[in-house]
């Protein structure tokens, strides 16, 4: 499976210090899991959950979902032995808190070396005046992924975190362009009610709609909501065949534009229409009938 087409759909944060939960982890429903070493993790338990994090990544176990350390910043004391540990047993990507220069990003491939890719936090009021440079950056240095903290900035700006989040849309959007420009995953902040359903669904449907890849979780009573929002829809993936299958036919090699059933269709959409079908097929592949 290409990176590209990798579904994202749910991405769920789980105390690396909580061996239970990582066990559970190995049969859930989620696309990728977060040993956070960071927020979840009290600062007495950090060692602690660095080394259930190392021992989780060397038993594997979790089939065909990513697993991703989510390190402390090297401004506090942790962030330089989760690093370092990461380093040696290389999970599928490494998450980095409050990226807001692209300088960070420099110092942090620095530190895991060379081949490891690089999540970035997306959270702080700093970082929304550098989206670009960021994106930038984080291509020249090999980061795969942007993930929105937005409790982190909710709580930078002073404002109000609400289920449609209308302090933040313009954040969300900036974030989301900027990923899309340099060509970036980009996965939607938490839901932190965990009781409310259909505050939840109408988040990962809101999330969906600005065009996230998928959506990060607290909790795996959230799993299926996200799945449901971040699952291309069957009509979709069926006109996304039905625009591939016209751009392959050998009388329109070289067009940039054709008419598809009575629709005029780009090239750029036949690049997309090939990444959905990737990922609804890689969704299809993992899931039962």
């Amino acid at each position: 499976m290409s990176r590209a087409s990798r579904p994202r759909r749910s991405v769920l944060y789980l105390p690396a210090s909580n061996s239970r939960a990582l066990e559970k982890a190995r049969s859930l429903a989620c696309d990728t899991v977060i040993l956070d070493l960071e927020d979840a993790v009290a600062p007495d338990a950090k060692a602690e959950a660095r080394e259930g994090a190392i021992a989780a990544v060397r038993a594997g176990g979790f089939g065909e979902r990513e697993v991703v350390i989510r390190a402390n910043g090297l401004d506090t004391p942790w962030g330089a032995d989760d690093l370092a540990a990461a380093a040696k047993v290389r999970p599928d990507a490494v998450l980095i808190p409050k990226v807001s220069h692209p300088e960070d990003l420099a110092v942090i491939r620095a530190t895991l070396g060379a081949e490891l890719p690089i999540w970035a936090m997306i959270e702080t009021c700093a970082a929304m005046f550098r989206l670009d440079a960021l994106g930038a950056e984080s291509v020249n240095v090999g980061v795969e992924a942007w993930v929105v903290g937005s409790n982190d900035l909710a709580k930078e700006m002073r404002c109000q975190l609400t289920v449609d989040r209308e302090p933040l849309i313009t954040a969300l959007s900036l974030s989301l362009m900027a990923a899309r420009a340099h060509r970036l995953t980009i996965i939607d902040g938490v839901f932190n009610d965990i009781g409310d359903e259909a505050g939840l669904a109408r988040q990962c449907a809101q999330a969906a709609a600005f065009g996230f890849d998928g959506k990060s979780l607290i909790h795996p009573s959230q799993i299926s909501a996200a799945n449901a929002a971040f699952t291309p829809d069957a009509s979709a993936v069926a006109w996304a065949r039905t625009v591939v299958g016209a751009f392959e036919q050998p009388e329109s090699a070289g067009k940039g534009v054709l008419k598809v059933d009575g629709r005029m269709v780009e090239r750029l959409h036949y690049a997309e229409a090939k990444r959905m079908i990737g990922v609804a097929e890689a969704i299809a592949a993992r899931e039962p009938a």
